[in-house]
């Protein structure tokens, strides 16, 4: 594994081995006084975001240092992308300047795919691209951490029935979870307005529904997504209100739910629309558990990429 651009350039057993590398750097580090493994040392990674963030941006930081590798964090509002530098010609100054690891995020889908593609040069070698959100398409490392976080708290994911809800059109965590939880063995359902789902949604290996209480008592864990109206041109529901009223998880919504099931939610969390503010809080919740294992999830990625294994899988 080069790049990681999507989960489909991942196997089942790909997938696993991540779950259980993020496993072990999480035991690894517990007890430590000062988090720090040599794993990755004389290692360069440096992280582009176009876009804003918080959670991703720091947990790929926060894995590249407590691996003791170099992170260089390449804020664009300061650099020569505001003088009108390309997007090629910035991959390509980053990668002339020795970056092992390239971790980016950008609001045009395929743009991590195309600095790959730029940065690999006539041997096939190149910095390893880490697809930190494209557009609407994809954010595999999120999808990793999600379902990182349902095995600790569900035992399995095989055979367990997950609820993603909301803005599914312009979320590229729901590409992400419901391919990698779908190969995972896990049945995944869909809930969300007609106008808030994406054309081809036949194709993808989900059910959908359009009621969130209809599924509510079935799922073993319900992924609630942001409403990204900064991606929106027109009105897709009525108003906020409604929205949350048709698909918040409120607290009598979250009753509903078996005993064991879980709520996820990627963030940032709008409070009082796609969910309640005692729901966010509640020990339900696993959202700050899914920030926490973002790092081990994201440890175990730039370990894969940069060091890789040996032919018996094991780390090389």
């Amino acid at each position: 594994m080069k790049h990681l651009l999507s989960v489909s350039d991942l196997t089942p057993e790909t997938a696993l081995e991540l779950l259980d590398e993020a496993n072990r750097f999480e035991q690894a580090l517990v007890g430590r006084e000062v988090r720090k493994l040599p794993t990755l040392r004389g290692r360069t990674i440096m992280t582009v975001f176009y876009e804003n963030s918080t959670r991703t941006r720091v947990s790929f930081e926060v894995a590249g240092k407590w691996m003791s590798a170099d992170v260089i964090n390449v804020g664009i509002s300061a650099s020569s992308v505001s003088k009108g530098e390309s997007l090629r010609d910035t991959a390509m100054t980053l990668h002339a300047a020795g970056a092992d690891a390239l971790v980016v995020r950008h609001p045009a889908s395929g743009a991590p795919a195309q600095i790959a593609n730029w940065t690999r040069g006539p041997d096939g070698t190149g910095p390893a691209v880490i697809n930190a959100g494209d557009g609407t398409h994809e954010h595999p490392t999120q999808a990793l951490l999600d379902a990182y976080t349902l095995r600790q708290r569900l035992g399995e994911i095989a055979g367990r029935r997950v609820v993603i809800v909301g803005d599914v059109l312009h979320s590229r965590v729901a590409r992400s979870n419901a391919q990698l939880l779908a190969m995972l063995g896990a049945e995944v359902v869909l809930v969300a307005p007609p106008t808030l789902l994406p054309v081809g949604i036949d194709s993808w290996p989900v059910t959908v529904g359009h009621s969130l209480e209809a599924e509510l008592p079935a799922a073993d864990a319900v992924m609630m997504l942001r409403v990204q109206a900064e991606r929106m041109n027109g009105s897709f529901f009525p108003s906020a209100r409604e929205y949350a009223i048709s698909y918040g998880l409120n607290e009598k919504r979250m009753r509903m739910l078996p005993d064991h099931a879980v709520v996820l939610h990627p963030g940032p969390m709008v409070r009082g629309m796609e969910i309640g503010f005692s729901v966010a809080d509640s020990p339900r919740s696993t959202v700050l558990q899914q920030v926490t294992n973002g790092v081990h999830i994201r440890m175990a990625v730039l370990f894969r990429l940069l060091i890789g294994v040996d032919d018996s899988g094991e780390a090389a």
